[in-house]
């Protein structure tokens, strides 16, 4: 059975909406939660008919976001540090974490090691597109200072989750860049795309747009940028969220409009809630770690427990080492 390690503490909320996320998934899925945190807290607000069902881990020290990432690697005693070492012991499978973004990253990369031919672990999100089918951006934030050949890794990594996560055949990947020609980019997407030319489904370099468009299934990039993507996406998305709302409260039309067309809205919705996807899985690490927001609630949970079980499931790890080596072997 699946084992995962969840920070009961991290995220913004507290530990309510975590141990329902808990809950709703046990509904649905067979597998071990092992939650990380303040016992009398968490057994608080367990149903004691789950109470068999969940493990609990004690830790009282909480990581927080004004913190330091490199502050959780002294504080053996932190919620995140003890989930994390559970995956390193062999006690769990996977982790999920909505607290210290870069305190769970920093954790998972020297704790639990990166995977053989990967130089640097990457954050992968899932972003929406017309098609309907999610592509993949990374990284989305664990390095802001890439290489080339770290770029050109996160491309193999991605197209590895991307078969083995969504099941897509024979995925599309390209490095984002100011332009599909060739001379386009800065010197690392142009030494990145010699390193990647002849990979399978390569197709070059890519534009912003084509992240929503459907076009291309994996979009790689250094992190500092795809985190500004992420972040600007985000903002887009829920600005335009609220603009529909103030113009329909504004038009008596516009309201009769929006109830004939609530299920086209409620779809919409579904597309860009980050609860939806649940977090973004650290690529690249021994093990699996998803990092979720900080302001996830129960259903955000769920998902990126869900997240986790399948990254686990699809055994997409062994994947990317193969294909890594693939990849060194024809750069020699």
């Amino acid at each position: 059975m699946v084992k995962i390690a969840i920070d009961a503490m991290g995220g913004d909320f507290g530990p309510e909406p975590i141990v329902k996320g808990c809950i709703q998934a046990l509904k649905k899925k067979l597998f071990m939660p092992i939650l990380v945190g303040n016992k009398d807290e968490i057994l608080a607000l367990l149903p004691k008919r789950y109470r068999a069902k969940i493990l609990i881990v004690e830790a009282d020290d909480v990581i927080s976001m004004s913190d330091a990432a490199t502050d959780a690697v002294k504080r053996k005693e932190s919620t995140i540090y003890k989930a994390i070492e559970l995956v390193k012991n062999g006690e769990a499978h996977g982790v999920v974490s909505a607290g210290h973004s870069g305190a769970t990253m920093t954790l998972a990369t020297l704790r639990l090691g990166r995977l053989k031919g990967v130089s640097r672990p990457a954050l992968a999100t899932l972003m929406p597109t017309r098609s309907g089918r999610r592509s993949i951006l990374l990284d989305a934030g664990a390095n802001v200072d890439s290489k080339a050949v770290h770029i050109a890794e996160f491309a193999v990594m991605g197209g590895c989750y991307a078969e083995d996560l969504l099941k897509i055949q024979n995925p599309s990947i390209g490095i984002l860049a100011n332009g599909e020609e060739a001379s386009k980019g800065n010197e690392i997407t142009k030494e990145a795309f010699k390193i990647l030319s002849g990979y399978p489904g390569f197709k070059g370099n890519v534009e912003g747009s084509d992240i929503f468009n459907g076009s291309c299934d994996v979009i790689t990039c250094d992190g500092f940028v795809g985190n500004l993507v992420l972040k600007a996406s985000e903002g887009v998305a829920s600005t335009i969220s609220l603009l529909i709302k103030d113009y329909i409260r504004k038009s008596p039309i516009a309201i009769t409009g929006a109830l004939l067309m609530r299920k086209v809205f409620k779809l919409l919705k579904k597309q860009i809630d980050y609860a939806e996807i649940g977090g973004a899985p650290l690529i690249g690490i021994k093990g699996c770690v998803i990092v979720s927001h900080g302001k996830s609630n129960s259903k955000a949970i769920e998902n990126a427990i869900y997240q986790a079980i399948n990254y686990v499931d699809t055994g997409v790890n062994e994947h990317i080492v193969t294909r890594l080596e693939e990849l060194k072997s024809k750069e020699v």
